[in-house]
């Protein structure tokens, strides 16, 4: 997540003069300004398991500052006692190693701050400063990173660019500027060296955890699929163009049935991105969680859940690719009363079948509890063998297992526990689920819980809106049994 600049740090880092408007370039046209060539939007994704010079290196650079940082925060426990228990101050003390070690530790500080069930609470708690306590980088490398990119520096690009950055996370960090036409603007540049850092410190992590596995504390821990689960989508969030290429099309997408009027993403502007940064529209607004300022502002905030969630529906269920990414930082409350969804580093796309199988699960749990359908739909992916029952027997045992927690009544099944359930399903055949799928669910979860902040008795199990366009008569007979009127 993003961590916004204090005003202090603003003003420290104010330049004696900004970049001005002297000597901007008419007609200047960026790398992109034609498209987007093929090969930029290729993703390399270097293995895991390479081992070398560089990393030995590394991990040196690693264990001294985590040593160091651990044993400092011992030692202040003791000199400055402050009702902090041993533990929580070494939890502290790596932490601070995290953020001093860069990018691919604090990505990790996010995992544990983001999933406080599979980890101790005090660890999980100590984690949450990585999701705001990113340092930002230099003017200096700010305006060698865009004269790279766009092959001249910001003034003579922009008429206004910022160097002091709006925000910072551990990809790359926000700076606003103002196109020559006047249109505002920001400018998301990626860290410098960045790719090759994460895959130093990535394969160092996965070593790691094959060595914490092998002990007693560590053989349950699922260590290495977490640095996997990581590596994963890293590379993705690392091509900037794609990023772009995939915010340009999913905004396409949301108007494709002609409504949705109210749900946005930052158009790109194509003439000023480059290999290593993003331009597009500013928008500016309230992260979905911040909840009680929502309400003060009169933004209706279940009506923004909603119109949104039936975007990101119909992206998984129709169009592709869907967000993958929907922490509260990425999806914004606009203040004309829009929702925004932002930051398109992590997203998925279902094939054809896969599709097919949440779309049954939807209209199975929404219309008419039939799990024949859905355990058709298991079969067709691969989950169920040949010789495991037939689709009505395995059907009836499905709607045994979930048909009473859809029925108890409203909210009482989140969409998200089903998907993860149906993946423990596949692991119990020995069926391989697509990581998209995870993605689905964590998603998913993350509308729970802004449906928990905004709107208590609310679920898109029970909402046929969500599928309007995508079982339109079936959708609209349920609304009107349930004396629902669909909003614009």
């Amino acid at each position: 997540m993003a961590r916004e600049l204090s005003h202090g740090e603003r003003r420290s880092m104010r330049p004696v003069t900004d970049f001005g408007t002297a000597g901007i370039i008419s007609g200047f046209r960026g790398p992109y300004a034609g498209g987007v060539p093929p090969e930029d939007l290729e993703v390399v994704t270097p293995p895991l398991g390479g081992f070398g010079f560089a990393e030995l290196r590394r991990m040196i650079v690693i264990y001294v500052v985590l040593v160091w940082a651990v044993t400092r925060a011992l030692v202040l426990r003791v000199l400055r006692p402050r009702g902090r228990s041993f533990l929580e101050a070494g939890y502290d003390g790596a932490i601070d190693g995290f953020i001093a070690l860069g990018p691919t530790f604090v990505k990790l500080g996010q995992i544990f701050a983001s999933s406080s069930g599979m980890f101790p609470v005090a660890l999980s708690a100590a984690a949450r400063r990585c999701l705001d306590e990113v340092p930002p980088f230099g003017a200096d490398a700010v305006r060698r990173l865009v004269a790279e990119d766009l092959g001249r520096p910001p003034n003579q690009v922009f008429s206004h660019f910022d160097e002091t950055p709006l925000s910072a996370a551990s990809i790359g960090q926000v700076h606003a500027c103002t196109l020559p036409d006047g249109r505002e603007a920001v400018v998301k540049l990626q860290r410098p060296g960045i790719t090759e850092r994460m895959k130093t410190d990535l394969r160092i992590m996965y070593r790691l955890a094959g060595w914490f596995e092998k002990t007693s504390w560590g053989r349950t821990s699922g260590a290495k699929a977490i640095i996997e689960d990581l590596h994963a989508v890293t590379f993705q969030e690392l091509n900037p163009a794609l990023e772009a290429w995939r915010q340009h099309r999913f905004r396409e997408k949301i108007g494709a049935f002609g409504d949705n009027t109210m749900i946005t993403a930052p158009e790109i502007y194509w003439n000023y991105c480059g290999p290593h940064m993003i331009c597009m529209e500013r928008v500016s607004g309230l992260p979905m969680d911040q909840f009680d300022a929502i309400r003060e502002r009169g933004i209706d905030g279940q009506l923004i859940l909603r119109r949104g969630a039936k975007v990101w529906a119909e992206a998984v269920m129709v169009h592709g690719p869907f967000h993958g990414d929907m922490h509260a930082g990425n999806i914004w409350a606009l203040d004309d009363g829009r929702g925004c969804y932002l930051d398109f580093g992590i997203m998925g796309e279902l094939t054809g079948d896969w599709k097919q199988l949440v779309r049954d699960l939807f209209y199975t749990c929404l219309f008419d509890l039939d799990f024949t359908r859905v355990a058709r739909s298991y079969r067709r992916v691969g989950v169920f063998p040949p010789d495991v029952g037939t689709d009505e027997e395995l059907g009836e045992r499905l709607g045994m297992i979930i048909g009473p927690m859809v029925t108890a009544g409203m909210g009482s099944l989140n969409i998200g526990e089903l998907v993860m359930q149906s993946m423990d399903l596949m692991k119990a055949y020995n069926a391989t689920s697509p990581q998209e799928l995870v993605l689905i669910a964590k998603q998913l979860l993350y509308i729970e819980r802004y449906t928990k902040g905004l709107a208590p008795d609310y679920s898109i199990t029970t909402d046929p809106f969500i599928v309007k366009n995508i079982f339109p008569e079936e959708a609209a007979k349920k609304a009107a049994e349930l004396g629902q009127v669909f909003p614009d």
